[in-house]
This record gives structure tokens, sequence and C-alpha cells, in this order.
């Protein structure tokens, strides 16, 4: 069996695009190689390195239940099973702003897929948000994003992860509710925003990988996303 990897993950770069709550990132010079040269008297080799000043949340990301739920688990706690996995994607790109993804949007494009959803799964919504408007001003304005009763429906298929090619979950900027994150706290699971090339994984099962930094009592993490798909 031969597999293909497919990248799912944003850039990380200063001006990069970043949901307006959460910090801008900064990337700063550490050090040349000829600065280093210099420290360390070497007249061969110098190392060179970066500062980062970068949110939790930054690109793509996964979000800890402890963001939006005081006591909630934080992302260094939280099983890694949620982070890698058998997963879908489901195909939602009809649905655009105002409306939210709801279930019967949901039952259809899984009916369409010809998948299933099994408990332990990750589900990523295509909404092709990212492919629309990733590079300009509306990336961060008017996509939509799930109601409260169809993330439901995906957590209590069992699902433990759910996935968008756009900044957030919830239908921004109209739900003051946060619906899709009000489901992730009720139900204990994880979230995975900004991601991309979605259209390549269409009614396909996967294995896909999204590992959080290890970082202690984080509110989440930037990932390197990735699925395994089956080359035709």
């Amino acid at each position: 069996m031969t597999l293909k990897l497919i990248d799912l993950s944003q850039e990380i770069y200063e001006g990069m695009s970043i949901f307006p709550m959460h910090q801008k990132t900064f990337i700063m010079t550490n050090m040349s190689h000829e600065e280093n040269m210099k420290m360390t008297g070497s007249p061969t080799l110098g190392f060179s390195a970066r500062n980062l000043l970068i949110s939790e949340h930054c690109g793509t990301h996964s979000d800890g239940v402890s963001e939006f739920k005081p006591g909630g688990l934080t992302i260094d706690k939280m099983p890694l099973e949620y982070f890698w996995g058998s997963a879908i994607c489901l195909d939602v790109s009809h649905v655009r702003y105002p409306k939210y993804i709801e279930p019967e949007d949901l039952e259809d494009a899984l009916r369409r897929s010809g998948q299933e959803i099994r408990k332990g799964d990750i589900v990523l919504l295509y909404t092709g948000h990212h492919d629309r408007a990733f590079g300009t001003d509306k990336f961060q304005t008017e996509y939509t994003g799930l109601s409260y009763e169809a993330g439901k429906w995906l957590a209590e298929q069992g699902v433990v992860n759910i996935g968008v090619d756009a900044p957030a979950i919830d239908l921004t900027p109209d739900d003051i509710n946060f619906s899709g994150h009000m489901v992730c706290r009720d139900y204990n699971i994880t979230n995975t925003e900004n991601l991309c090339n979605l259209d390549k994984l269409v009614n396909k099962r996967f294995l896909y990988i999204g590992l959080p930094l290890k970082i202690r009592d984080g509110s989440g993490s930037p990932i390197r996303a990735v699925a395994l798909v089956e080359e035709d």
C-alpha cells in the first residue's frame, strides 16, 4: 500500500492572519551566523537562530479544553488520541455565511461521502473558506460555523476533534455564544482551526496527525497537521 502525505497547515510568519483576540506574530533575529562565530571564536562554523513571539492559537492550531472551560484539561494533559487517528472529511462548502452549519447539513454531507462516523473519529469540515478568502481582509470575517445542535450531533457520534479550514469553528462574527466551542466545552473535546488543503480529502477516510506542543498548562498549541491517504 502506498501512502501520500498531504500538508494541512498554514505557514507561521510575521504579518500572518491572526484571530483578532490573539497576540500578533513577531519573529526576531537572535543571532546571525557571523555574530555566533564571533561569540564562539570558531573560524569555520556559525549558528543562526530566531526568537518567536506567537499565540498558542497561532495559525493552524488545536485548543485545550481549558481555553473555554475554567478547570478544563490543558493542552499538555489532553489525550494524544484527540490529535491523531482515523479521520474523515465532509464537504459543507455549500453552506455560506450568514447561515450556520446545521445537523441536516452534516447528515447530508456524511451520506454523500459514503463514509460513517466511528467513535473516536476526527472529523474535518471542508467549508471552502480558506480557498476563497485566505490572503484577503475577508479571511477573518464572515465565515460559516457550527450551530450548537450541529456540534452536539458530532460530539454525540463520538467525535473527539472537529477541524475546519477557517479561523474558528463558530459562525463569525455573529455568534457571540461561540456555539462550536460551547460544544467542545460541554463534551470535553477539542477543535482544530485554520486548516488548509481540505479539498484534497473530501469524502475520504485517512490517518490524521496534528500533534500539539507539550506546553505546560497551555490553552492550545500550534500544530503541523498532516493527512496520510492511500494513493489511488
